[in-house]
């Protein structure tokens, strides 16, 4: 069992930027890629960013180019760098990690809101 920990969500203007961190915990060697989702009120939820073990990344067109996902492997940590936010970005986010040994199980974090407001 793998345990997701998000954090760093809150308010933010336009234009602004946020960090969010989610710590893993538990079984991390059967984790190697984890990512973001995010689902906003009334839509389903949509990938963000995925990074690897290695440092391989993959982002939503909609975030290129602003958002940047990172990991410590060191601290089983990964972050996602949040700039130039838009009220549309508005969701709760998502901390996720597949199980490389069973295809069927994800890892979800508890989710963290994030709300671009003026």
């Amino acid at each position: 069992q793998v345990q997701l920990v998000e954090s760093g969500g809150g308010l933010v203007q336009p234009g602004g930027s946020l960090r969010l961190s989610c710590a893993a915990s538990g079984s991390i060697f059967s984790i190697n890629r984890m990512g973001w989702y995010r689902q906003a009120p009334g839509k389903q939820r949509e990938l963000v960013a995925t990074i690897t073990s290695g440092g391989n990344t993959n982002y939503a067109d909609s975030v290129k180019g602003r958002f940047t996902i990172s990991r410590d492997n060191v601290k089983n940590t990964v972050y996602l760098q949040m700039n130039s936010l838009k009220p549309e970005d508005t969701a709760v986010y998502y901390c996720n990690a597949p199980n490389i040994y069973a295809t069927t199980i994800n890892y979800w974090g508890q989710g963290t809101q994030v709300t671009v407001s003026s």
